[in-house]
């Protein structure tokens, strides 16, 4: 009964949709206000209708109910609470309904919050979000219904695979999700403002925040499915230009170009083409990303579906609203008045910059991901692109941007003076200078271009701190004005140095991280020890545990620097018999500061010794708490009252009065 319902609800969802994808547009169209705001109780109810289909899935996972195809595939009885409510997206079709959970949910909190929108605005944005609802609906009925039922029921499931058994994807994916389906409002909001044929700095006022929240929730999903790839998968790396990585990438990139675009429209009311542009090209590449994941083209251990009629389906979906966009823009574009100019060099400028560098950093990930599926299906020729052409390509790209970060905030809007900023960056280029010469000094021409790195990372940083230095006018002050300054700041000011600052962190931990990192591969029998960076690891012996649906095979090390003992380590080899002896990987991590020893257990020899992974990788820890404060700093641009009003009005020109 509980599948039905939840069968029932999703098919009344996709009912609403449809009703909200013409009516509030006709509204619109036509002046009727009853007929707009219709859109904000079928919104509503349209993400009622889905979060109880949700609903229906997880109780039927947690209940483990083996009739439904879905929860037989992805679960067992014996697996731990916390992994039956992951296994609800943990597969193809039930990530499918945790994506249109969100995108429901983007378009209700549209409806519920966006009060001070303008009508036709507001109608045609939540028509337009309905629009891309109603597709995936018919593509989850029509192809991917989670809600299938077997015609005998099976005593007991497949289990879940055994490499997403993890805390990690509890987080992952539904945080990558909101990043990919939250940036379907800048979509919705740029095609809303080409069908009403306007466009200015409130729009950008209006669309910020959404793609900001969007920003951060894919940024944390990044940052979490990169941390768990680094432990989980046992092999050490944090990142490998994997195609279903850089398809997350791509609309991280683009999503960060449009924040700053949509500043500028903001301020200046500039760019207004671009800006739209690029809200459009974000979610393409979120749809893209969706359709590389399921459509069977790539074999990753990311990817969920190996379908053609699935991926055909995508690609029908991706035509149409990417065609359809792209070719809205190209007829309504030129129409757009421009906005404001701006001197070569201004804070205008500098944003501009911002955006050459990340479009063209974007289009050279996607040429390397999608370059080989195109000669494929063309030639049937297969290439590989892997990391030597990303490294190669995309460094060189950000290292240019990243120098010219510190310079954009210091720099005044219309027209700005390049070398005051300069000066003003001194203690800045000292700090780098200082960085850069004692990793030279320390590890001299063991690795050229690291102190670079090191330098420009500091340099970053304390081009951040400068730009709040500067705002709060620290060195001249006293302490009680200084704190009514601060106070006085606008949280997005902060929010840019925080994000600022943290972009240099994760620099930082990649550098030390990539070109310090130690590693010996050994094979140990008990009571022999093995060194690694002043770190002695003895293995002491195996240990077999019993799991709640798994077989265990443990190595206890005890590790001592000095002589003393700082920590127990036990990587782990598990063995799931439900899923015909499939076997993973489970390394041990001893964490010191921000640094980690990583030890993964390989194969067992025929001498009773065991093959080991070991690694030092010193300050790695960074990269991930740089992402997080990242994200902490969009969080604060995002509590700024600002982005949550319209634009100011300009105020009316008073006409002088003729003398008497």
């Amino acid at each position: 009964m509980i599948p039905e319902l939840g069968h029932y609800a999703l098919v009344l969802a996709l009912a609403l949709a449809l009703i909200q994808s013409w009516s509030p547009a006709m509204g619109a169209r036509k002046g009727d206000l009853a007929l707009m705001k219709l859109a904000d109780s079928t919104a509503l109810a349209q993400f009622a209708f889905v979060a109880v289909a949700f609903a229906a899935l997880t109780y039927c996972y947690v209940t483990s109910d083996f009739s439904v195809a879905n929860v037989y595939e992805n679960s067992h009885s014996q697996m731990p609470l916390i992994y039956k409510f992951t296994s609800v997206w943990g597969n193809h079709e039930g990530s499918m309904l945790l994506w249109v959970l969100i995108l429901a949910l983007f378009g209700a909190l549209v409806a519920w919050f966006g009060v001070n929108l303008p009508a036709t605005l507001k109608a045609n944005v939540l028509a337009v979000q309905s629009w891309v609802a109603s597709a995936f609906y018919l593509f989850i009925l029509l192809t991917s219904n989670p809600f299938r039922r077997l015609a005998e029921l099976p005593a007991e499931g497949r289990d879940l695979n055994p490499i997403l058994q993890d805390f990690g994807l509890a987080v992952h994916p539904p945080m990558l999700y909101l990043g990919y389906v939250g940036f379907s409002m800048a979509f919705s909001f740029a095609v809303a403002a080409l069908i009403e044929g306007h466009i200015d700095a409130a729009w950008a006022r209006w669309v910020r925040p959404w793609t900001l929240l969007a920003w951060i929730c894919l940024t944390l999903g990044i940052a979490m499915g990169s941390y768990w790839a680094y432990y989980e998968l046992g092999w050490g790396g944090w990142w490998f230009w994997d195609p279903v990585e850089n398809a997350s990438l791509m609309p991280w990139l683009a999503g960060t170009a449009l924040l700053h675009s949509a500043v500028v429209m903001e301020k200046r009311n500039s760019l207004k083409v671009w800006t739209i542009l690029l809200a459009i090209l974000t979610f393409s590449l979120s749809l893209i990303g969706t359709f590389l994941v399921r459509s069977g083209v790539l074999t990753s251990v990311h990817t969920f579906s190996n379908d053609p009629a699935r991926g055909l389906f995508i690609l029908v979906i991706l035509m149409v609203f990417i065609g359809g966009s792209l070719a809205l823009f190209a007829w309504r574009a030129p129409r757009l008045k421009q906005g404001g100019l701006f001197a070569p060099i201004s804070r205008e400028s500098a944003l501009v910059f911002n955006n050459l560098f990340l479009a063209t950093a974007c289009a050279t990930v996607f040429v390397g991901t999608l370059y080989p599926l195109l000669l494929e299906a063309l030639t049937g020729d297969k290439i590989s692109v892997g990391p030597p052409f990303f490294n190669l390509t995309f460094g060189p790209l950000f290292v240019p941007l990243l120098v010219a970060v510190p310079f954009g905030p210091l720099l005044a809007w219309k027209r700005g003076d390049l070398y005051g900023v300069a000066q003003r960056l001194l203690v800045a280029c000292a700090v780098a200078m200082l960085g850069l010469a004692t990793t030279f000094a320390f590890e001299g021409t063991k690795a050229v271009l690291a102190p670079f790195g090191i330098g420009l990372a500091f340099f970053v940083m304390a081009g951040a701190i400068t730009d709040m230095v500067e705002r709060i006018d620290l060195r001249s002050l006293s302490i009680e004005t200084i704190g009514r300054r601060a106070a006085g700041l606008p949280r997005s000011a902060w929010g840019t140095t925080v994000a600022h600052f943290a972009l240099g962190v994760t620099l930082l931990g990649i550098v030390c991280g990539t070109t310090w990192s130690s590693e010996r591969i050994v094979a140990l029998k008990p009571t022999q020890t093995v060194s690694l960076s002043g770190y002695d690891l003895s293995f002491d012996g195996m240990v077999t545990k019993e799991g709640s649906n798994y077989r265990e095979t443990a190595a206890h090390f005890t590790v001592r620097t000095g002589g003393t003992v700082i920590g127990v380590m036990e990587p782990s080899k598990r063995v799931f018999p439900s899923r015909d002896g499939m076997s993973t990987t489970e390394a041990a991590l001893l964490t010191r500061g921000v640094s980690q020893l990583y030890l993964s257990l390989g194969d067992s020899n025929a001498d009773g010794s065991i093959a080991l992974r070991l690694y030092y990788k010193p300050f790695v820890l960074l990269i991930w708490l740089g992402a997080v404060v990242m994200a902490l700093g969009g969080a604060l641009s995002l509590s700024d009252r600002r982005l949550r009003i319209g634009a100011p009005r300009p105020a009316a020109r008073v006409m002088p009065q003729p003398a008497e």
